[in-house]
Formats: C-alpha cells, structure tokens, sequence
C-alpha cells in the first residue's frame, strides 16, 4: 500500500509539474502575442521578442473598421448570444423532464440523446444544407443559430441532467405541498437551483460557437454575414502575403479576449456546476 502510494503521488507530482508548464507556455504565447500586437511591423521584425516601448493601438483600430473585423465580431454576438439563450431554452426543460419524471421511453429518450453526442456533425453537413436551401435560410443569421442550437441540444441535456439529478426530491414534494404545479415547481423552484450548471452550459457552449468555423463556412458565404471566425480567416489568408502581422496579432487578440474574460470571471461558477452535476444524490 506505501508503494502504492508513493506511485500515486509521484505521478500527481509529475502531473501536477506538467500542468503548471503548460499553463505557464500558454500564457506565455498569449501575453507575447498580445504585446506583438502593439508594435509596428519594422519593430516586431526587428526584435521579435522586444517589448514594445510605443504601444500601436491603431493596429486595433485598423482591423476594427479597415478589415471588417468590428463588423465580424458584432455578427458573432448577434449569433452565438441568441443560439446559447434559445439553447438553454429548450435543454433545462428537457434535461429536468428526463431526471425527475417518470414516464414511459424515458431511459431511451435519454440513451438516444446520449448517442446524439457521439455523431459527428460533419455527416450532417450535406442534409443540413438542402435542408436550409429549402427553407430558403443559406446566408441567414437566423438559419445558423437553428443549427447551432439543434446541434448543440445533446451536450448541453447531458450536462444538465446530472445536474437535475443531484437535487433532492423533498423540494418537489414540498412544492406540491404548496399548490405549486409542474410548471411553477421547474420555474420558481428548481431552476434557480441550478444557476450554477445553467452557467457553466452557457459559458461552453458560448467557447465553443464562438470559435466554431466549418458550420458558419457552410452556410454562410456573404461577406456582410461572416462570423469572427470566418472573417479572421480570411484576413488571414490576406495579410500574410502584405506582412502586416501586427494587424494579425492584433485580430487574434480580439477573437480570444471574450472568452478569456468569461472563464476568468465565471471560473468559480464554471467549476461548481462541474462538479456538482458528476455527484449522485
């Protein structure tokens, strides 16, 4: 057993040295691109690893309005918010029918959402394609969030279920005690009880549209509708040949500090409807 013991914690050691050097590099990265993003093009070539003395907040201001990238980034908000509100709309409901009611199908319901997990969305390119074609949604704000939220609906039912399970049946019984109906007990009662995973699936999936890019390549082509994503990009694909990649620094910059700021605000809350949906009552 000492053995043992002392295998586990060599290995926590090892694993725990390992995390802070990759936290360390990825912070590193972050903060050197950031500051190469404030220098002059003449000056990054010239020291690459120089801190810039003269901070170039026009390089911001030039991807903002002279790349579209503002225009790109105000796409994505108008997407990704109402595809993570609608999201939560439709899975808590589900997600707390399927762990606190009885009725019949429910363990195959649940088993069928479970298997929506594990099929790439890529199969579902082509059929999704005609399928908004028909209903005329190509080049549609709003033919992308449908498809955001439909695709994202296993996760995030997954993830509140264990959630729902985990709070004690003697607040339903109460609630009933009361008058209170199924409606009011979900909407009063449980849901606030579960703010905590309710954030830690918007914040998920709000990473996870944000960043998504072959959903949005597909289905939308006109450049007025290009997510952050697809504007990055393809402002990519521009300024590598002209050499201006302080401007792609600082395009970089900007795509990451929204989601930055979400898990450093939210850590906390992220964390507890973490762990609190993986504890069985």
């Amino acid at each position: 057993m000492k053995i043992l013991t002392k295998g586990r914690t060599a290995w926590d050691i090892i694993a725990r040295v390992l995390l802070y050097l990759w936290c360390a590099f990825s912070i590193f990265v972050f903060l050197w691109v950031i500051n190469s993003s404030l220098k002059t093009n003449q000056g990054f070539f010239s020291d690459i690893w120089g801190i810039a003395h003269s901070p170039q907040y026009g390089n911001y201001r030039k991807i903002w309005t002279t790349y579209h990238l503002g225009t790109y980034f105000i796409n994505s908000l108008l997407i990704v918010i109402p595809s993570v509100l609608g999201l939560l709309a439709v899975s808590a409901p589900a997600a707390y029918v399927l762990a606190r009611k009885d009725f019949p199908l429910r363990k195959q319901i649940t088993n069928l959402i479970s298997f929506g997990m594990g099929i790439p969305y890529q199969l579902l390119l082509v059929p999704l394609f005609f399928l908004l074609f028909n209903l005329r949604l190509i080049n549609s704000k709003f033919g992308l969030i449908m498809v955001y939220i439909a695709l994202s609906i296993p996760f995030t039912v997954f993830l509140l279920l264990g959630y729902f399970r985990t709070l004690p049946k003697s607040l339903e019984e109460a609630a009933e005690i009361d008058g209170c109906g199924p409606m009011l007990t979900f909407f009063r009662i449980m849901l606030p009880l579960t703010r905590n995973g309710l954030v830690a699936a918007a914040v998920l999936n709000f990473v996870g549209l944000w960043n998504e890019f072959l959903l949005a390549l597909t289905f939308i082509s006109k450049d007025s509708n290009y997510t952050l994503s697809m504007g990055l990009y393809a402002l990519q694909g521009s300024l590598q040949y002209t050499g201006d990649w302080v401007s792609l620094f600082a395009a970089f910059t900007l795509v990451v500090i929204p989601t930055f700021l979400l898990f450093i605000l939210l850590s906390r809350t992220i964390v507890a409807g973490m762990t609190m949906g993986a504890v069985k009552e």
